[in-house]
């Protein structure tokens, strides 16, 4: 191999910085298993330990009830719709007593953009769930920016208030592709890129850790792709530039997943085009440290090549998760045989917590 494709592979192993130009011309003529052994030297060059990291946590999804109506999600419902619900105290109890029986250690919390839920509710799910010992990973953008709407308040002062009640990180849900053309085709209301990068501006700035994501293979361009690339790793630069502990763990990107929605009639990106831009993501991002596979939309065997892709963890084992389930994905997982597929490989399993430290069982 050699040529243009070559240099640019070669530099980003090197650490070197690719361009937004750049990212793209690997994206659309990079040869696959070029893409994935250069990803493979930037994961192993940031990470060299032969570790494979993954935690044991359970998505909590506390109400279904949403005024969002994204074209792509088969799991909200309208206010009134005989479906919907808000979890009870004594349902949510049953959960964290689940979960902690099953050695998890996180709840990820996230739910619709309820119309008349207040910030107090809020807070005392959150006091709840932490006094249960577990950490709370909760909350995307769009839930903060709308509560912050409905209270009449600031963003910066909901992320403190929620904190103060017991919030920990926050997810990247919501970010779907962060170019407003594609946001206006599948969720226009929902928010703008910029409202969505705000919220995780303003969370950076507190201090607080976040992870980011992107959901693609429907309606975007590769370009613009590589645009939601660029505007993460220009965050990126100003939470580390800060210096106070705040800004991206991971970045987790996934394929749509299009079953029983308004999409239903796009195929959904495969196997090889997830495995590219999971490979482009990780020579692109050179300042996000870790990259995650999603084993839920691709299944094992995909998820497995995804560690010689450039990711270096497997995400969680999904003790509950409905969201994506609703759309017609139904993988399947137990920690045992997380650690086994990270084993096959030559890996080293570990169980960790949401800042990526060790966790013993």
């Amino acid at each position: 191999m050699s040529g243009p494709i070559s240099d640019l592979l070669g530099k980003a192993k090197e650490g070197g910085r690719l361009s937004e130009a750049e990212a793209l011309l690997l994206l659309e003529e990079g040869d696959l298993l070029d893409l994935g052994e250069a990803a493979d030297a930037v994961r192993r060059r940031l990470h060299p330990e032969p570790v494979v990291t993954y935690i044991v946590d359970r998505n909590v999804n506390y109400t279904n009830i949403c005024i969002s109506g994204c074209a792509f999600c088969a799991f909200h419902r309208p206010p009134g719709h005989p479906e919907g619900y808000v979890l009870s105290r004594e349902e949510l109890e049953a959960k964290l007593r689940e979960t902690k029986a099953a050695g998890g250690i996180q709840i990820l919390l996230q739910g619709g953009l309820h119309p008349e839920l207040p910030l107090e509710w809020y807070e005392d799910l959150l006091r709840s769930i932490k006094a249960a010992g577990l950490h709370v990973h909760g909350f995307s953008p769009p839930e903060i920016r709308h509560l912050a709407v409905l209270q009449g308040l600031e963003v910066g002062e909901i992320l403190r208030r929620l904190r103060t009640a017991g919030l920990d990180s926050l997810p990247g849900g919501g970010a779907e592709i962060l170019v407003d053309r594609v946001r206006g085709a599948l969720s226009p209301r929902k928010g703008t890129a910029n409202q969505w990068l705000e919220v995780m501006e303003e969370a950076h700035r507190l201090g607080m850790r976040t992870t980011a994501t992107m959901v693609f293979g429907h309606v975007e361009t590769r370009a613009e792709r590589v645009e939601h690339l660029r505007r993460i790793r220009e965050q990126q630069d100003r939470a580390r530039a800060r210096g106070n502990g705040g800004g991206y763990t991971a970045f987790i990107p996934w394929t749509m997943q299009t079953g029983n929605t308004r999409l239903a009639g796009i195929r959904p990106a495969g196997g090889a085009e997830y495995l590219r831009t999971l490979a482009v993501a990780r020579l692109y991002l050179d300042n996000i440290p870790h990259l995650q596979a999603s084993w839920v939309t691709q299944g094992e065997k995909i998820a497995q090549l995804a560690l010689r892709f450039g990711a270096d963890d497997l995400g969680s084992t999904m003790l509950e998760e409905n969201v994506v389930r609703a759309a017609g994905a139904d993988f399947r997982t137990t920690e045992a045989r997380m650690r086994a597929l990270i084993g096959d490989l030559g890996f080293r399993p570990r169980r960790r917590n949401q800042a990526y430290g060790f966790v013993e069982p």
